[in-house]
């Protein structure tokens, strides 16, 4: 990706790919008619009509010069039996590569080279507590999860095969006796398990705590974790200049509680060392988790616009991938009745039925990631199938799963969990010396084994929150459907065509006995523990407020109300959309929905304003001067065809290498907004023992920019010439749409038929426009606004909206990667919602018909 070495998380996917060489080779062997038909055959039928069983009335599928559909039916069965099939037509092979991974059966489609992540879905058993919320799911919400299956599989009983999707014929050379079987509710479900581990929160903080911890003294991991400055940064409750800052103790060492002195630390760290590589090559569905994870949305009422009624916009920021993760379509009743009740828009994941974010005829919302900390690591004392807790040795619940095998013999694993959550130790090749625990830090008899406590591993109540949430009318309503969205905790802002704003804090967070979950604590004591959940009563709400603006960007919500985390994102998008909302209003203005798109576009960089003055001022020679001339006069922002800013990243990267280049692995800084508070903070303190690496012979704040500025130019020459004035961030700042199952097979042919790319671009890591990037592995892109959408409440047909991709998963289809050049430019489309408007957008009516 880019200039990026190849990420981690998915090195040992498809090492079998080597052996699919020969699809090209077969390709072009039988000439490039074969090849285009064998490519196209799997192309959906749009237009005409087709027979589908189980349908009990006609439904009509419009599309759009993007293949957006729009489908009509007259029930609640029909229509989401409908877009069963439709998500099937476009996306099946995504859908099926989904249910593969959060089902832990990877190892069936590619070998056993996915036995360990396996296994490590196995022992998290996201399938199996699908299967519970199924059972809980009321009768209404069941038979739309069973009309959508039925959907899916009336598409199947069509086609098989390279009929269904390009990636078929080419696994078939590898793993001939494949065939998708029929699709459930339960596979459905499970995709939200999925979403939820990606946008886990702070697991990686605690492992990186524990990590930094076995090196450095406790002011110092603080140091490198520094908590939000709620005195300079916006709220979401309080907007700018919020409330004074809470309280915030300094983390504990790994393993210590308020009775006991474990000095459990240093002997635990090869153990989170190899969890966190671990949780690094876990497929990632949705990207790096961790804090750059995040998402933008506001929502500005009618008192600040030129319609007189709010203005909604959303750009959620997930990792790339091909196609996009987000799905656009209209989802409409012929005539809303008992028996139809949806009249909605927007963006879904294909396989799962509903809106996910969108609008209805009455409201509007957005998403973006709350952040709370809801998992946590114990250590636990094993001994044999036993547990410790609180002095008594207790049976550990034992499940064994067989994992299938393409083309090997099937692998029986015991996954093994306390009373607090599974063993994530010990349970795979890749995971061998995670059980080199902490042994030496306890007289109690057994071995230190990491346990996961998290509260997605309990069946909730989500995947009936998004229909109640499809439905909603009015704020009272949407509170409702907020109140079932147990995981993963969204920032759910709101608009409604009456004129109303808010804003709710859903899901289900722990309420913790000690400890504020920063670190790894004991669990052979009962006095660590989860005592029960926030009510969703006392999670934070706001309804209408005064100065009518509400801006999420996974910055803290209140220092106020129950605790929720201490990692939150430190602000600097957050404040960014406030000072953009502000420029445009001061004065009295009113926005525009264009106003909106605009201001998620902007690229300036806080922390390149925060250097930039101070490397003015700095006594400069040789390469040093040159770059610091260079930066004189640029703006500080990101933009694709700035050098400036192509430089600075280099800069940047070096200056973090310098400073933090000895940290131990694992802990190396990513870039990204905590970075810019550690550094941020130290450029007050000249003197720090942080500016000196006595390897680089510099001591100081201003001789380590110094040199930094200095590598950094040679570095930049070397990467995009000798001639500063062709220089681009563009250039080094690049994203290849990467398909998820083959496109880093490292098979360079295979990799051509189903990536697309790259695209230069500008904006990184917290910046507004959230193009961002890991200084540990280098310059490309890792993680995007996935979607960006503007939703206008005064006539839901002027609002906008764009996706990352295009709306089809099949390869060379038109609408593969139609959308991903106006997502490059910053454009959106128009979004027809209402009939007139989506009859009138419709290039394409396909008719289903009842079967007989």
């Amino acid at each position: 990706m880019g200039t990026d070495a190849p990420r981690t998380r998915r090195s040992g996917l498809l090492k079998f790919l080597v052996g699919l060489l020969v699809t090209v080779l077969v390709l072009a062997g039988a000439g490039w008619g074969l090849g285009w038909w064998t490519v196209q055959r799997s192309f959906p039928q749009t237009s005409g009509s087709i027979d589908v069983p189980g349908l009990e009335s006609a439904v009509t599928v419009e599309r759009d010069d993007a293949g957006i559909p729009t489908v009509v039916a007259e029930s609640d069965h029909d229509l989401f039996l409908a877009q069963g099939y439709v998500h099937a037509q476009d996306r099946f092979w995504e859908m099926d590569f989904r249910r593969h991974v959060t089902a832990g059966r990877l190892a069936e489609l590619f070998g056993a080279s996915q036995v360990p992540t396996d296994t490590f879905i196995r022992t998290l058993n996201w399938r199996g507590v699908a299967e519970q919320e199924y059972e809980l799911l009321d009768e209404p919400t069941r038979a739309i999860y069973d009309a959508y299956a039925d959907g899916v599989n009336a598409y199947l009983d069509e086609r098989g095969g390279a009929d269904l999707s390009l990636e078929y014929a080419v696994l078939g050379l590898q793993n001939p006796g494949y065939s998708p079987e029929p699709w459930t509710a339960v596979d459905s479900i499970a995709w939200l398990k999925a979403m939820a581990w990606d946008l886990r929160s702070n697991l990686e903080d605690e492992i990186d705590r524990a990590l930094l911890a076995t090196e450095l003294p406790p002011e110092e991991v603080a140091r490198l974790h520094p908590g939000f400055s709620f005195s300079s940064m916006p709220t979401i409750l309080g907007g700018p200049a919020a409330a004074a800052p809470a309280a915030n103790g300094e983390p504990s060492p790994i393993g210590a509680s308020p009775d006991e002195d474990a000095d459990a630390a240093a002997e635990a760290s090869a153990s989170l060392r190899e969890l966190r590589t671990a949780l690094d090559g876990l497929p990632q569905l949705f990207g790096p988790a961790g804090g750059e994870i995040g998402s933008n949305s506001w929502v500005v009422s009618g008192a600040h616009t030129e319609s007189g009624l709010p203005l909604l916009a959303n750009d959620p920021h997930l990792g790339p991938a091909m196609p996009s993760i987000w799905y656009q379509m209209g989802l409409r009743c012929a005539e809303r009745s008992e028996r139809c009740l949806y009249d909605v828009a927007g963006y879904t994941f294909s396989g799962l039925p509903g809106v996910v974010i969108g609008h209805n005829d009455r409201i509007a919302w957005g998403f973006t990631n709350l952040g709370p900390d809801v998992a946590d690591l114990f250590l636990e004392r094993v001994e044999g199938d036993e547990y410790e807790l609180d002095g008594v040795r207790r049976p550990l619940q034992l499940r064994e799963e067989t994992i299938e095998v393409a083309g090997g013999d099937p692998v029986t694993v015991t996954v093994r969990a306390t009373g607090r959550g599974p063993l994530v130790t010990g349970i795979g090749d890749s995971f061998a010396r995670i059980a080199d625990a902490a042994d030496a830090s306890d007289a109690g008899a057994g071995d230190i084994q990491l346990s996961l406590a998290w509260t997605a591993l309990t069946a909730g109540t989500t995947p009936q929150a998004i229909f109640a949430l499809n439905r909603a009318q009015d704020w009272d309503g949407f509170r409702t459907a907020a109140a079932l969205f147990d995981v993963p905790s969204q920032n759910l802002v709101y608009a409604d065509v009456d004129g109303n704003i808010g804003y709710q804090a859903p899901g289900d967070i722990p309420i913790r006995s000690v400890g504020d979950g920063t670190v790894p604590l004991p669990g052979w004591t009962s006095a660590n523990r989860w005592t029960g959940s926030i009510p969703f009563e006392q999670l934070p709400s706001l309804y209408n407020p005064e100065r009518g603006i509400i801006v999420t960007a996974n910055n803290a919500v209140t220092a106020d109300g129950p605790f929720l985390t201490a990692d939150w994102d430190l602000g600097y998008r957050a404040d960014g959309i406030e000072r953009r909302l502000a420029e445009a209003l001061d004065g009295g203005a009113k926005l525009s929905a264009d106003d909106l798109a605009a201001i998620q576009l902007d690229t300036r960089d806080a922390n390149a304003e925060a250097f930039l003055p101070l490397i003015a001022e700095l006594e400069l020679d040789g390469d040093a001067r040159a770059g610091a001339d260079y930066l004189a006069g640029w703006d500080g922002h990101a933009d694709a065809d700035s050098g400036q800013a192509a430089y600075f990243a280099v800069f940047w990267r070096t200056l973090l290498d310098g400073m933090f280049g000895g940290l131990p692995e694992g802990t190396r800084p990513a870039g990204g907004d905590r970075w810019f508070g550690v550094v941020g903070t130290l450029l007050g303190e000249p003197d720090s023992s942080w500016w000196t690496n006595e390897q680089l012979g510099v001591a100081g704040r201003d001789a380590m920019i110094a040199a930094a500025l200095d590598s950094a130019w040679s570095e930049t020459r070397s990467l995009l010439g000798s001639d500063a004035e062709r220089w681009s961030w563009g250039e080094l700042h690049t994203l290849t749409l990467t398909n998820q199952s083959f496109g880093e097979s490292g098979i360079a042919p295979i990799e051509w038929l189903f990536n697309r790319g790259p695209y230069r671009l500008g904006g990184g890591s917290a910046i507004v426009n959230a193009i961002g990037w890991d200084a540990s592995l280098g310059y490309g892109v890792d993680w995007v606004p996935s979607m960006r959408m503007i939703v206008d409440l005064s006539d839901f047909d002027d609002s906008t909206w764009v996706n990352l991709t295009g709306a089809s998963g099949h390869a060379f289809h038109r609408h593969y990667d139609d959308q991903a050049p106006l997502w490059q430019r910053g454009e959106q489309r128009p979004w027809a919602y209402t009939p007139d408007a989506t009859d009138a957008a419709s290039v394409d009516r396909l008719t289903l018909r009842p079967a007989g």
